[in-house]
C-alpha cells in the first residue's frame, strides 16, 4: 500500500510542517503523519506568532527557507514591532492571526509541495533494524518503511487535560492522546519526563463590553515577517487591554482547593514565564491586578483568545472570576481554560543535529525536546527535516553556531543544558543578541539556506544587493561631512549639542538622538541618495553606523571564543582516563558527549578548571 519513503514526520503541527517542508524541498520523499487530517498547523494556543526573541526565531525560519513567516504574514490581523524605545538587538516583530486561516494557509502550503504525502493515523511504534529508525507502525496495524523518523509529537504523548478535579485523555480539546511511543522508547532506553502547559477560556466577542477597555492597535506602518514580497492584507483589526481586580482574585481563590496544580495532581513543570492566573496571584500575591489581552481569533469570527487568564480551575469557577473582569460582566462562554500534562524526552539526549544518540536516523523536534512556543517547535522543525534528508544522503550536516543565529541558541541550550521545565526563548539567552537581530536574519542565513538548496537564486541576489545597498550608504555617510549651519537647528531641536564645524555625517549620526533622515533633511545629497534605497536597507544602514563599535568587539569576543568552538572533540574519547577531572564534570562529558571545547564549557558542572585539563590532554 505504501511506498518506501526517505523521511517519516510523525505529528502535524508547527515543528511537523516545517520538518516535512524542509526534507521535501530538499529532494527526500517524505510522508507527514497526522491524528486528524483537519488540524494540520492549528494554533494550539495563543493565535500569534512571533514576539520577543520568537520574532527573530521566526525571521530566521525565513531566512532559511522555512514557511512559517510566510504563513503568519498571510494570515495576519494586527502586526506590532515591539521594543522600538530600546536598541535594534531588543527589537521583535509580532502577529495577530486568523487562527482558521493560518492552518488553513500551511496545509495548502504543503499540498503544493510535489513530495509530501499524507497519512491520518497514530503512530504507536519506530521500526528500528540495526540500530537505526527504518520506519514506522500505526494504530491501524500498518508498517510504512523509510530511511528516517522525525518524532514531533507536541502535547499528544499520553496526554491528560485537567479541568479542576476532571481528567480528561487527550493531546488537545476534543483529541485523543497518542499512546505506545513513549514506552516504547523507554523500553530502547530513553529517558522521559512530565512537564505540563495550559491555556485560557475562549468566549463569546459580541457579549464584551469594550468601552471599558484600552485599544490596542497594530502598528500603522506595517511590518512583515518574511524577506520575501507577500501580499499582507490591507486592514488590521483592534486587539484590547482590561485587568483583573480583588474581586476576580478572590473568586479564583475559592476553586484553590479543587486546582489540579495545588493539589499536586499535576506532576508535570509548567512554563516559567507563561504561568496560570491562579499561579500569577498566589505568587504575586502583593499585586491587586493582572494585565488580559482581548484578542481576536480571526478575521470572520467572533471568539475571543483571553491572553493572561490561562487556567486549570474548574469551569464554574472560570466563568465566575470572567465575570468581575471589567467588560466581561456579561461574558458568554466557548470552552473553559484547561492544563495538559504530557511526556517530553529530557534533549542531551539529543546531538546537535536534533539525531537521538541512542537511535540513529531518529530525530525529535518540537515539545518532545521540552520546549514551549510554536516558534521554538517550528525552528526545530525546521532543522531537524534538514538533518534528516542531509544524513541519510550522506551530506553535510546543519548545526547552527550560538553565535550566527538564535535557533543555534535555543539548540545548544538544549542540547547542552537540558531542562526541566518548559524551554523559552529570550533575548538575555543569547550573548551575541546585538548582532543577531530580526533586520538581518536574511543576511546572516540565507548564504547557507541557498548551499543547503532551501533558498532561490531570487533571494541569495535580494540579499547580496541589500548587503552592497548597505555598503554604499554607510561608505557614504564615511566619507562625506554634514554643514554646521544646516545641521544646528535639528541638533537643538532634538536635544543634542550643536556643532562648532562641519563634520562627518558618520559622527552625527552616532549619537543617539538623531536618525539618518534627521540628516537627510539639513544635506539635500543624502536626501536625494536615500530616494534610492528601500526602507530597510536605509534602516540597515543606519543601525551599522550607530552601532559601529559595539558590533567590532562582539566580533573580536567570538573571534576569541571560536578558538574552542573549533577544537573538536573526538564522540568516542574516554573521559575516564582523565583523573584530574572532577566526577561531576566526568558524569556530564560523558553523557552528553559534547563536539567541541565551547561545547563542553558550557555544561553545567563542567568548570574552567575541567576545560583546562581536557585543553591540556588535547594539546
Amino acid at each position: 500500500m505504501f511506498p518506501r519513503y526517505n523521511v517519516i514526520v510523525v505529528g502535524a503541527g508547527h515543528a511537523g510542517c516545517e520538518a516535512a517542508a524542509a526534507a521535501a524541498n530538499l529532494g527526500s520523499r517524505v510522508l507527514l503523519i497526522t491524528m486528524n487530517m483537519g488540524t494540520i498547523a492549528q494554533m494550539s494556543c495563543n493565535p500569534a506568532m512571533g514576539g520577543v526573541a520568537k520574532g527573530q526565531i521566526v525571521r530566521e525560519i525565513d531566512a532559511l527557507g522555512g514557511y512559517s513567516g510566510i504563513i503568519a504574514d498571510k494570515s495576519t490581523i494586527q502586526f506590532r514591532m515591539l521594543n522600538l524605545s530600546k536598541g535594534p538587538a531588543m527589537w521583535s516583530p509580532r502577529t495577530q492571526n486568523d487562527r482558521m486561516r493560518f492552518a488553513e494557509e500551511w496545509r495548502i502550503q504543503l499540498e503544493q509541495i510535489p513530495n509530501v504525502d499524507f497519512w491520518q493515523d497514530m503512530v504507536k511504534e519506530i521500526i528500528i533494524k540495526n540500530g537505526k529508525a527504518n520506519g514506522v507502525v500505526t494504530s491501524l496495524g500498518i508498517s510504512i518503511e523509510a530511511d528516517a523518523v522525525v518524532l514531533t509529537n507536541g502535547t499528544f504523548l499520553n496526554g491528560i487535560i485537567h479541568i479542576g478535579e476532571k481528567k480528561i485523555g487527550g493531546g488537545r480539546t476534543a483529541e485523543k492522546a497518542a499512546t505506545g511511543l513513549t514506552e516504547q522508547l523507554i523500553d530502547l532506553g530513553f529517558e522521559s519526563g512530565r512537564m505540563k502547559t495550559g491555556t485560557p477560556p475562549r468566549v463569546d466577542g459580541r457579549s464584551l463590553d469594550y468601552s471599558k477597555m484600552e485599544e490596542q492597535w497594530g502598528d500603522e506602518k506595517r511590518g512583515k515577517f518574511s524577506f520575501k514580497d507577500i501580499k499582507l492584507p490591507t486592514e488590521q483589526r483592534c486587539c484590547w487591554i482590561t485587568y483583573t481586580n480583588q474581586q476576580v482574585h478572590e473568586t479564583l481563590k475559592e476553586g484553590f482547593e479543587q486546582s489540579p496544580m495545588f493539589t499536586g495532581r499535576i506532576k508535570g513543570l509548567g512554563p516559567r514565564y507563561c504561568p496560570s492566573i491562579e499561579d500569577k496571584i498566589n505568587r504575586f500575591a502583593e499585586r491587586d491586578r493582572h494585565q488580559i489581552f482581548v484578542e481576536p481569533e480571526g478575521w470572520r469570527t467572533h471568539e475571543i483568545y483571553v491572553n493572561g487568564f490561562s487556567t486549570s480551575l474548574p469551569e464554574d469557577v472560570q466563568y465566575r472570576a470572567l465575570t468581575q473582569i471589567p467588560g466581561f460582566e456579561k461574558v458568554k462562554m466557548f470552552r473553559p481554560g484547561y492544563a495538559i500534562e504530557y511526556d517530553y524526552f529530557p534533549p542531551m539526549q539529543l546531538d546537535l543535529t536534533l539525531e537521538t544518540k541512542l537511535i540513529k536516523h531518529l530525530f525529535f523536534a518540537g515539545q518532545i525536546n521540552g520546549t514551549t512556543g510554536y516558534e521554538e517547535a517550528a525552528s526545530q522543525g525546521l532543522l531537524a527535516g534538514i538533518n534528516a534528508h542531509q544524513r541519510i544522503n550522506d551530506l553535510h550536516e546543519l548545526v547552527l553556531k550560538r553565535s550566527e543565529s538564535y535557533i543555534g541558541v535555543l539548540i545548544d541550550d538544549l542540547v547542552t543544558k537540558g531542562t526541566e521545565e518548559p524551554y523559552r526563548m529570550f533575548t538575555s539567552r543569547a550573548e551575541h543578541r546585538l548582532l543577531l537581530r530580526q533586520d538581518n536574519a536574511d543576511i546572516r542565513l540565507t548564504p547557507l539556506a541557498y548551499e543547503l538548496g532551501l533558498a532561490t537564486e531570487e533571494a541569495i541576489q535580494r540579499v547580496n544587493k541589500k548587503i552592497a545597498d548597505t555598503d554604499y550608504i554607510v561608505k557614504y555617510i564615511k566619507k562625506t561631512s554634514v554643514q554646521a549651519n544646516a545641521m544646528n537647528p535639528i541638533l537643538v531641536e532634538r536635544g543634542s549639542s550643536p556643532l562648532t564645524q562641519n563634520i562627518k555625517m558618520f559622527n552625527v549620526l552616532s549619537r543617539p538622538q538623531i536618525s539618518i533622515y534627521d540628516i537627510a533633511t539639513a544635506d539635500t545629497q543624502l536626501k536625494e541618495l536615500l530616494q534610492k534605497y528601500t526602507e530597510e536597507t536605509i534602516e540597515q544602514a543606519e543601525i551599522r553606523v550607530k552601532y559601529e563599535s559595539y558590533f567590532d568587539k562582539e566580533l573580536e569576543i567570538i573571534s576569541k571564543m571560536k578558538k574552542m568552538e573549533d577544537r573538536e572533540i573526538n564522540p568516542s574519547f574516554d573521559y575516564n582516563q582523565l583523573i584530574s577531572l572532577s566526577k561531576e564534570a566526568r558524569e556530564k562529558l560523558i553523557k552528553i558527549k559534547p563536539r567541541t571545547l565551547g561545547q563542553a564549557s558550557r555544561i553545567s558542572g563542567v568548570s574552567p578548571a575541567d576545560i583546562s585539563v581536557l585543553m591540556v590532554h588535547m594539546s
